[in-house]
């Protein structure tokens, strides 16, 4: 990617070094779970999951686990790294908003409302509850605000064989995408039904909301090269098809437990994955990304 010329988002709080002592956890909810089920969760939601609870507690994390979260004062972070990783993050952050508020303005006739992006290491209060390295990057609705610990990259590529700036950039505009279900509404109607639904049912409705956030970081970066057309380079569609390959469902519980289970799935297939971000790619349209509609994912 080429990101030189690109301006450093101020949507950024770097909390590295700050503790995490004394924030507690995700709320009440079932304390008993077999090992299988822990697997397939953590396995399913360390990818651009917006919360494992999801899985493990089998309830809404868009406003159950806020709800039961208590509201945690911040203390501003200190001021923004220059190391090349966090210079990254920013411009990435700082393209997002100028291409989001692009598209809202023009295709939506509404303003965009930008979220902020937090750098932990370890943990980290949210209004989600205590936010872990462990889940992998997530979106937290109730502060809006994306947490990611910048060791996820070196997982991403160590582990899973999916490195390259552009990968990295996905990682970010997956959670940006589930921001923008929020302003939306989609998140709100989501946790509404899934509230009404058995497991099976909301584990399907899950995959849907993650597949539209893989095919809105599509239309993000369409978009943003239809904008400037310097930003991708060659091979950079590539690296993020292959990282959305490599954080399939089918893909990760087959690598945790050896064998998979399509009705716990709450984020879609290796073969689901790249073919939703494969279709915002190719389309740069917000309209085309309506996974809820689709009779075939």
């Amino acid at each position: 990617m080429r990101l030189d010329d690109e301006a450093e988002s101020q949507n950024v709080e770097d909390r590295r070094g700050e503790g995490s002592g004394g924030f507690g956890g995700f709320g009440a909810g079932p304390r008993t779970l077999g090992i299988g089920t822990i697997l397939v969760a953590l396995a399913a939601s360390y990818f651009f999951g917006i919360d494992p609870s999801v899985i493990m507690q089998g309830a809404s994390v868009l406003q159950g686990s806020q709800q039961q979260a208590p509201q945690q004062q911040h203390v501003p972070s200190h001021p923004p790294a220059k190391d090349q990783m966090t210079v990254f993050v920013r411009k990435v952050l700082g393209n997002t908003e100028r291409t989001w508020s692009h598209i809202f303005e023009t295709d939506l006739n509404r303003r965009y409302a930008p979220p902020t992006l937090v750098i932990f290491s370890g943990a980290t209060p949210t209004a989600c509850g205590t936010g872990q390295s462990a889940m992998g990057p997530f979106y937290c609705p109730g502060d809006q605000k994306v947490y990611i610990d910048l060791a996820f990259y070196d997982e991403l590529r160590q582990r899973f064989g999916a490195g390259g700036d552009f990968a990295q950039a996905y990682v970010i505009a997956h959670e940006i995408g589930h921001h923008v279900q929020n302003l939306l509404g989609v998140s709100g109607k989501v946790d509404a039904a899934r509230r009404r639904m058995g497991e099976a049912q909301a584990n399907q409705l899950s995959v849907r909301v993650e597949l539209q956030a893989d095919c809105l970081a599509g239309v993000w970066a369409a978009t943003a090269e239809r904008m400037n057309q310097q930003l991708l380079e060659p091979g950079d569609i590539e690296e993020g098809l292959k990282a959305a390959a490599a954080i399939g469902d089918d893909r990760l519980q087959k690598q945790a437990q050896g064998y998979v289970v399509p009705e716990a799935f709450t984020h879609g297939t290796s073969e689901q994955r790249t073919r939703w971000l494969r279709q915002g790619l190719t389309s740069g349209d917000i309209r085309k990304c309506d996974t809820f509609a689709a009779k075939q994912l």
